[in-house]
């Protein structure tokens, strides 16, 4: 049986190849959205041992934030930007929770991430959600509770208006467009909490700012940020 399982596996391999969500090429490991090549080419920010940062820098002045870190280097074009695209465009919901699983393997061990309660990601709204099938940010979210081991949930942050997108506008303008586009339901139980707010790549910052407002204005919390990727702006 063995062998006849082992030709059938074959056989699916070669009309169905575990393709790489990188670079495209067929790799060896079927529960793995990468391979290990590009793996190893995706290097690690190590923002998260840092108290100061560039993350921080960018939200210096404009949230008060307990920390803030990203996964990885980003570089235009990259490896990285095309692990992105599949996530958000090409309905690969798994790319998502395999690069947050290991974000939350990097932050487990590490203080002050140690001490994070809930795991929320940043919303979308129900109509463009319907229309991609899954949130990009839920998906990081679910990888980095499994390798935190940590709680996380989507019910305590909501997104009431459906803005217009934010390409080509201004740190300021993103920031119009989306500071009322967010509610805190059951405020209450996040009083006293670290909360680990999370998103895929940041930009201008303009939404992760405007969700950590409405969360700190809600409730007696301390609010931390983490995303994959940190972009120019």
């Amino acid at each position: 049986m063995s062998i006849i399982r082992q030709s059938l596996t074959q056989l699916v391999e070669l009309f169905y190849p575990n393709l790489c969500f990188a670079c495209q090429q067929s790799h060896a490991a079927p529960k793995s959205a990468m391979c290990i090549r590009c793996e190893f080419h995706i290097v690690p920010t190590q923002y998260h041992t840092m108290e100061d940062n560039p993350v921080m820098e960018r939200f210096a002045g404009r949230v008060q934030l307990a920390h803030a870190t990203t996964c990885f280097e980003f570089t235009k074009g990259g490896l990285l930007q095309q692990l992105i695209h599949q996530l958000k465009y090409k309905n690969e919901p798994q790319v998502g929770v395999e690069l947050g699983r290991i974000f939350g393997r990097m932050l487990k061990e590490t203080a002050p991430y140690d001490t994070v309660d809930y795991i929320i990601p940043v919303p979308l709204h129900p109509k463009k959600q319907h229309k991609r099938g899954y949130n990009q940010a839920a998906m990081i979210a679910q990888g980095l509770a499994e390798g935190m081991q940590k709680e996380w949930s989507e019910k305590y942050l909501i997104r009431n208006t459906n803005t217009a997108t934010q390409t080509k506008k201004s740190r300021l303008d993103r920031f119009a467009n989306v500071q009322n586009a967010f509610d805190v339901v059951q405020a209450e139980a996040l009083e006293g909490k670290h909360l680990l707010l999370v998103d895929d790549v940041i930009t201008t910052g303009a939404t992760l700012e405007a969700c950590a407002s409405k969360l700190l204005a809600a409730a007696q919390c301390r609010v931390s940020l983490g995303a994959i990727a940190l972009a120019s702006n």
